[in-house]
């Protein structure tokens, strides 16, 4: 029989039908988001939420705060952790000074396509245009911290998110993970931007490497989100596999715990990486939690089955978002990078 006589079910098209209390709503989380955001930029301002520097000898606290953020809401711990990123690299580059209100996000993500390019006007004053991609809190944030294509390289630039020179790109952000990060592609027409640092100053800064740990501290605190389903599954007297699964997933918890206050410890000790062990220390940290919240996702969805899935929104806006999120990491491309390093190549 040829392929062409098999007979193949049509499958209708699917028909919009109104949203209602129990649907998926992008639209809603993203406001909810939005609105708790606020509320924690507020905060911050107040003095309220504290997230202390990198290598101000209280990163462990930074990173804690990061986590619990993150256990209670992965969207809204992306934005946080975008804007206090944010405070840290204005103060590290010397950057505009932050005001009280200002939302900041980190836009950085230069994957393959048109990118953002910045020029410089005859009255010395840069703009920037074009596509940027992944911008966090797009909808919410009232700045942004930006990398751009410049004639002398690639820079950051700060810039005002303003009614006519910045746009987001509806319907570019389709992930049902971090669907309230507010995620989508917003294009750039001649905005007003204001250097930062020098032509690769963003990257090169020790604190890019601290950083990237500050989002590890997310990744981990999502992974304990997803746990909870479990602990309750054997609190209630699951049975033995339960109780394994929970018992390996502790474990990974542990330990990624104890790294991140290592690195904590390491980055207070060398807050400029005069030793250059800032990059190792990042691609040890971000691995090992990646891969901690890979298990986790693992352990949680075998020893639960569907039904947290099916039926705990929670959980499932949990095991979702951090499904996306730690897909920040590079997977094996940033593992054969720490193998090189380790393998000595790098320096030779």
């Amino acid at each position: 029989m040829t392929e062409d006589a098999v007979r193949r079910p049509v499958v209708p098209e699917a028909q919009p039908r109104p949203v209602g209390a129990e649907d998926f709503d992008a639209r809603a989380l993203r406001a909810e988001t939005a609105t708790r955001f606020t509320a924690a930029v507020a905060a911050i301002d107040a003095g309220d939420m504290d997230f202390p520097l990198p290598g101000s000898g209280a990163t462990a606290e930074r990173f804690a705060a990061l986590r619990a953020v993150a256990e209670d809401d992965l969207c809204l711990a992306r934005l946080v952790e975008g804007h206090v990123d944010a405070l840290a690299i204005l103060g590290e580059l010397g950057g505009p000074a932050p005001e009280p209100g200002r939302r900041w996000g980190v836009w950085a993500a230069e994957p393959p396509g048109e990118g953002l390019s910045a020029v410089r006007g005859a009255d010395g004053r840069w703009s920037v245009s074009g596509l940027k991609q992944y911008c966090s809190g797009a909808h919410s944030c009232t700045h942004a911290l930006v990398t751009a294509r410049a004639e002398d390289g690639r820079r950051l630039f700060a810039v005002p998110l303003e009614a006519g020179t910045y746009e987001p790109v509806e319907g570019s952000w389709q992930a049902l993970g971090m669907a309230g990060s507010d995620t989508p592609d917003v294009r750039f027409h001649a905005a007003d931007a204001e250097p930062v640092g020098d032509v690769e100053g963003y990257v090169n800064r020790p604190g890019f490497q601290h950083g990237g740990i500050g989002v590890a501290a997310c990744w981990l605190g999502g992974a304990s989100a997803v746990a909870r389903a479990l602990r309750a599954a054997a609190h209630r007297g699951g049975g033995p596999h339960t109780d394994a699964h929970l018992g390996a997933v502790d474990i990974d918890l542990r330990a990624a715990g104890l790294l991140l206050e290592a690195a904590a410890a390491g980055i207070d000790a060398d807050p400029l990486d005069t030793k250059g062990e800032a990059r190792l220390r990042s691609l040890r940290v971000r691995g090992f939690v990646e891969a901690v919240c890979d298990r986790t996702l693992g352990h949680v969805g075998r020893a639960t089955g569907a039904g947290p899935l099916c039926h705990d929104r929670r959980h499932a806006r949990a095991v979702a978002d951090l499904t996306v999120y730690i897909r920040q990491h590079h997977a094996e491309r940033n593992l054969a990078e720490l193998g090189a390093l380790v393998s000595g190549r790098e320096e030779e």
